[in-house]
């Protein structure tokens, strides 16, 4: 057997994804440039090292389930300058919130970017290697309901609750949520529960924090509920004009004709 041979079979039992030319491409530059140990090695493993982080990111990407990817490059911070913290969104997407188990509440109107900051961090949270979650506060209460009519929700809360950061968005966007999930307030409790002390929670609402006993339809238990979220968290309250509504194509004219 070649020495060649035993080191492809022993890059191969490590996992090291290395083909046999990558190998001799790796040695002809090593004799041609008169690469040092250390030089050789980085040429044979800086490759696969790279694409294997690739496909890790690529994988928690996916199980994040994003509505959108997104990241903060290119965000417009003039357009509500006075009412979003660019400092401190900045800082949340360093994940240092994440590292210390710590949660983030983003308070503010619709339209004002709280999904896509929202998102953004969580993707932030990809790159740095934890592993996220993204649903809307719709979603959740859905899948808990559907758990509890199956007797599943002991074990749906255990996978929602072994994220780094679970991210949900649109808490208490739709009123409807309450009136068709009766149990809402348990459920969330329960997770946060789970949750709290041992992994990060980050929440968007369009709901000041008085109104919700009144979403939950337990104030008791939302008042816990809020208690667990809030201790040492980062509350964020987003203030300004609509994005959504400034991109808006104008309403046609009285009389005119939309030529479209």
């Amino acid at each position: 057997m070649s020495l060649h041979g035993d080191v492809t079979r022993a890059l191969r039992t490590l996992g090291v994804a290395v083909a046999p030319e990558a190998l001799d491409a790796a040695l002809s530059a090593a004799e041609k440039e008169s690469l040092s140990h250390l030089g050789f090695l980085h040429r044979l493993l800086a490759g696969p090292a790279e694409a294997r982080l690739r496909r890790a990111l690529e994988r928690r990407v996916r199980e994040a389930k994003f509505r959108e990817l997104t990241t903060l490059e290119g965000f417009d911070w003039e357009f509500n300058a006075k009412g979003v913290d660019r400092r401190t969104i900045e800082q949340l997407a360093t994940c240092d919130f994440v590292r210390r188990h710590g949660n983030v509440i983003l308070v503010g109107q619709s339209g004002l970017g709280k999904s896509r900051v929202l998102q953004a961090v969580g993707h932030a949270a990809c790159v740095q290697g934890y592993r996220a979650r993204y649903a809307t506060s719709a979603k959740l209460l859905q899948e808990f309901t559907a758990a509890l009519a199956d007797g599943t929700s002991t074990r749906v809360i255990a996978e929602y609750a072994r994220f780094d950061l679970l991210l949900i968005d649109e808490f208490g966007f739709d009123r409807l949520e309450r009136e068709a999930h009766a149990q809402a307030s348990t459920l969330y409790y329960r997770l946060l529960d789970a949750r709290t002390g041992r992994r990060s929670t980050a929440l968007a609402t369009n709901i000041d924090f008085a109104a919700w006993g009144d979403y939950l339809g337990d104030p008791p238990l939302a008042t816990a509920f809020l208690d667990r979220l809030v201790d040492g968290a980062v509350i964020l309250k987003l203030t300004g004009r609509s994005y959504r509504a400034h991109r808006a194509r104008p309403v046609a004219e009285t009389g005119k004709t939309d030529p479209a």
